[in-house]
């Protein structure tokens, strides 16, 4: 198991990591990208904690997302299932497992104030933590997306779903965003990776 966690996290984790998914009794996934998700936790028939994670995350998202995840198991153990998903305890049990590993040997120097920022108060994805999410993707492995933000007004863009969207003006933090076949208006968070087909 450590071995497999080398490939997808960064080395100094790796120890920590495999203590928490044998504590834990985690049984890890990891799998083929999800779109609409880096990971998720549940709890199987037979009683088995079962955490899926993208295999195609970079090493700092990929840890992020595997305590993410323990995070959860951990705050349903500890506080019951009737908590909100990601409720107090579950920011509680996220920010305790995640301090071990905010430290110069495991994320690069340039994450590490932005991580201690996110932690005060961690959201259900880090995705909607513009800086932080921005901060990262630079370790992701080149692609042909655009950001939302990076769109001109007015100009079109693709989702993974094919559907199709006409960029408009900035709400207080997200973009109002036409569909165009239907006519509807979405909000959309300025981060959101799209691709760009033209103004």
């Amino acid at each position: 198991m450590q071995e497999i966690l080398a490939k997808y996290i960064p080395q100094a984790a790796v120890e920590p990591t495999f203590e928490l998914i044998k504590t834990n009794n985690v049984y890890l996934k990891i799998v083929n990208e999800r779109v609409t998700r880096h990971g998720d936790y549940r709890k199987t028939p037979n009683g088995q904690h079962q955490i899926t994670v993208n295999a195609n995350l970079n090493k700092y998202r990929f840890l992020i997302t595997l305590i993410h995840e323990i995070a959860h198991l951990v705050a349903f153990s500890k506080f019951g299932r009737n908590i909100k998903p990601h409720g107090k305890e579950w920011k509680h049990s996220f920010t305790m497992l995640m301090l071990p590993y905010i430290r110069p040997e495991i994320f690069p120097s340039q994450l590490l104030p932005l991580l201690a920022i996110h932690f005060k108060n961690p959201r259900a994805s880090s995705d909607t933590d513009a800086k932080l999410s921005l901060a990262l993707k630079q370790y992701d492995a080149p692609n042909d997306k655009n950001y939302i933000f990076e769109i001109p007004p007015g100009g079109l863009f693709r989702l993974y779903n094919g559907k199709i969207f006409k960029r408009g003006n900035k709400r207080v933090k997200r973009y109002e965003c036409l569909e165009v076949s239907t006519g509807r208006m979405y909000l959309f968070n300025p981060n959101a990776e799209v691709e760009f087909l033209h103004s």
